[in-house]
């Protein structure tokens, strides 16, 4: 990918999540979210079933998973769900 980092927004219930998770969860979500700007699609596709859901990604790392929308035109990614099993 060329360019400039996607944007990082999150959703409603993603941010209220986002906001009780310990400092080091939380350093570790924004990790994980760096990388994912760098490269959108560098992360599993939700369901592989579903040929017009590419853009529905999720990314994985120990105990941490993050579920992200792809917005194209924009240049966005939007955090649907954040799942600490902590």
């Amino acid at each position: 990918m060329t360019g400039q980092p996607y944007a990082v927004r999150f959703s409603a219930s993603a941010a209220k999540v986002l906001d009780t998770l310990p400092e080091h969860v939380e350093d570790s979500v924004w990790d994980v979210l760096d990388a994912a700007a760098a490269d959108p699609w560098g992360f599993g596709q939700w369901n592989t079933e579903d040929i017009e859901g590419e853009d529905v990604r999720y990314a994985s790392v120990g105990q941490l998973s993050l579920t992200y929308w792809v917005n194209r035109p924009l240049r966005r990614l939007t955090v649907l769900n954040i799942v600490w099993l902590g």
